[in-house]
């Protein structure tokens, strides 16, 4: 796993729902661009700026769990990474923390989703437990390292989404904006 960026800072918990979103990036956040390392491609999703802003607002932390396979398959570098890092957060406001896996699949990795490492690593790095946090993707890995980590996701399915990954999931939110307010309307971030 990369090491951390700056900006990470313990969450200061708020009583009701979590103390902590972790977002994946590509195709929850901003379009999905196979291998990007160009901040001119990036294009935030619609309502991702307003669901953000939604959970700053209630002082939770934010954060972006994300594989980067493309870095392994020398695709592009960690400079790559962090440009689209810095575009994001230019367009999006500030991250709380990023967790980026630079493996590929084939490589074994404990932080690569759908294992649990980039969400307790985010988790970790924010000071908070991953019971109290909630992890909002595109893909059944996304779910798949939440539930591994004990953290409760949320599928926000995109026309790459498998139909058996919406089966599977556990809770699902037509888009970004609602999964944020479905997570937040419910005490420790959790489902009734």
């Amino acid at each position: 796993m990369l090491p951390p960026w700056p900006g990470g800072r313990p969450a200061r918990p708020t009583g009701r729902g979590p103390d902590a979103v972790l977002f994946d990036r590509d195709g929850t956040l901003i379009e999905d661009v196979p291998y990007n390392a160009d901040p001119e491609l990036v294009r935030p999703l619609p309502g991702a700026r307003e669901a953000l802003d939604l959970l700053r607002a209630r002082n939770v932390a934010v954060g972006v769990v994300s594989n980067q396979s493309g870095a392994a398959r020398g695709r592009f570098t960690r400079f790559g990474i962090e440009a689209v890092r810095r575009r994001m957060e230019a367009l999006l406001g500030p991250f709380d923390v990023w967790a980026i896996c630079p493996h590929a699949a084939w490589q074994g990795c404990q932080c690569r989703k759908p294992a649990p490492g980039l969400v307790y690593a985010a988790c970790g790095r924010l000071g908070v437990s991953p019971r109290r946090s909630a992890v909002i993707g595109d893909i059944g890995t996304d779910m798949a390292a939440a539930h591994a980590a004990g953290a409760r996701g949320v599928l926000v399915p995109t026309p790459v989404t498998r139909r058996a990954e919406i089966a599977a999931a556990r809770e699902c939110a037509p888009d970004l904006l609602s999964a944020v307010r479905a997570v937040l309307a419910t005490p420790e971030g959790r489902p009734s």
